[in-house]
């Protein structure tokens, strides 16, 4: 066994953290991580009278009558999906120390875990908002000090018709759109590591080229080399998360959008968009899965329930129906031959 075998869980938690740190998770997940290390650790120094400190609890200690009542405390006052998430990170974390050599083997499996709902989708509400939306700020510059609108739009029309992450979009660069014409596409390093092409079309090459345009005019021929960043501040920086979630906001505000945006979805909202309208007009759950980076075709399939969900409730408000409603009141239809 590793000579690591005698070390604090603490310590352990920290060697897992910077490993990880390494995949250049988002800021937000890494402190999920630590979260669910730590308060998970904590709990199971409990059944020590006194409770021992987190740097002092042996990882060899952690077995699986330890873990699931370690879990059973945690999950008392948590909802399931919380209860998942932890159970999902301290499986990352055992598989990392078994990897290492540090422990044997693995106790999650025999530690029970929810399951999971996956979360429903959230795109913009109203048939012809993204329209209205784009719109909006490719055609006026509103009260912004330095207005940029074809960066703006590049930044919308590559969430909407790319359907891309928060994330992805930071890690673009120049490089990034490329192909023949006809055949263009962007290349994403999607979540997890897993790179994946999607396919753009010429009205998003168009907006694109036009916004390179425009930057290479502000800042110079030497802002829009292949390595540079693909999305910059009105300062030429690389445009960052706060930035770009500012920049969503704003772009909703001029629009008069508002209020058509999911509570909690806001960018997020743009990509769950270009989904649905994907399984609207007839993708199926694998194109889904392909183009948005999915790591199962499950979270691709809540798309489609969804879409087929609009799809009855628009039969349903057809005048006719409701007609036929009316003449048959409350009686139920028989099934006939």
């Amino acid at each position: 066994m590793h000579d690591k075998a005698g070390e604090s869980t603490g310590r352990l938690i920290e060697e897992f953290l910077t490993d990880r740190a390494t995949r250049k998770p988002s800021p937000h997940t890494l402190a999920a991580y630590r979260r669910d290390l730590t308060i998970i650790a904590a709990l199971t120094g409990t059944d020590e009278t006194p409770p021992l400190p987190l740097d002092q609890v042996p990882i060899t200690a952690l077995s699986p009558r330890i873990m699931r009542a370690a879990f059973a405390r945690f999950a008392a006052a948590r909802a399931a999906a919380s209860v998942h998430r932890a159970w999902s990170t301290w499986n990352s974390f055992f598989t990392f120390l078994v990897a290492e050599g540090v422990v044997a083997g693995n106790p999650m499996p025999a530690v029970g875990r929810p399951r999971a709902a996956l979360p429903r989708p959230k795109p913009l509400r109203g048939e012809d908002t993204p329209e209205e939306l784009l719109a909006a700020v490719a055609g006026a510059a509103g009260r912004q000090r330095d207005p940029w609108p074809e960066r703006d739009l590049a930044v919308l029309a590559l969430a909407l018709c790319a359907g891309l992450r928060l994330s992805e979009l930071l890690a673009l660069r120049v490089s990034s759109v490329a192909g023949r014409d006809g055949e263009r596409r962007v290349d994403v390093a999607g979540k997890g590591g897993r790179p994946r092409t999607v396919p753009i079309e010429a009205g998003l090459d168009r907006v694109l080229a036009d916004y390179l345009d425009t930057r290479r005019r502000r800042f110079g021929a030497r802002s829009v080399g292949p390595d540079a960043p693909l999305l910059v501040d009105r300062r030429g920086e690389p445009l960052r998360r706060g930035g770009l979630q500012y920049l969503v906001e704003s772009c909703y505000r001029r629009a008069g959008i508002g209020d058509r945006v999911p509570k909690g979805a806001r960018l997020h909202a743009l990509r769950h968009t270009f989904a649905t309208r994907l399984a609207e007009d007839g993708a199926s759950a694998a194109e889904i899965m392909r183009l948005l980076g999915h790591a199962s075709l499950a979270s691709s399939q809540t798309y489609i329930e969804v879409t087929a969900g609009q799809q009855r409730a628009a039969v349903r408000s057809n005048r006719t129906n409701r007609t036929l409603a009316g003449l048959l009141g409350g009686r139920a239809v028989g099934g006939g031959g």
